[in-house]
């Protein structure tokens, strides 16, 4: 049993690694493809908004924290002490309510483009 315990824990542990990774890979990718936007909005006759920009980093930003929010959780799936529960829990409503109120901003300025 203790082997499977100790397999299990790998497995969490590179799975939570593995959705950090995505969610840093995520950010990075927004970068690039925001900084492609605002070159081709600089050098070419396109004029891209600000809003616009700040819809496509956003959009990013948004999926980043879906992942983080993952790995949190299944970082706690193994270790559930009422410490660690207390603390997936914190960081589960922060991340929960900056997720809500930019994807509101995200929907509304993306609603606001549309007009």
């Amino acid at each position: 049993m203790e082997h499977l315990e100790s397999g299990l824990g790998f497995l969490i542990a590179f799975l939570k690694f593995l959705l950090e990774a995505i969610a840093v890979f995520c950010i990075l990718l927004g970068i690039l493809k925001t900084g492609q936007l605002v070159y081709r909005s600089k050098f070419n006759r396109n004029k891209t908004c600000f809003t616009e920009i700040r819809l496509e980093f956003g959009m990013w930003l948004v999926l980043a924290l879906e992942f983080q929010l993952g790995a949190d959780i299944v970082a706690t799936s193994l270790s559930s002490t009422f410490d660690s529960l207390g603390k997936l829990g914190i960081v589960a409503l922060i991340r929960t309510f900056l997720n809500y109120f930019l994807t509101k901003e995200l929907e509304s300025q993306g609603n606001a483009k549309e007009k």
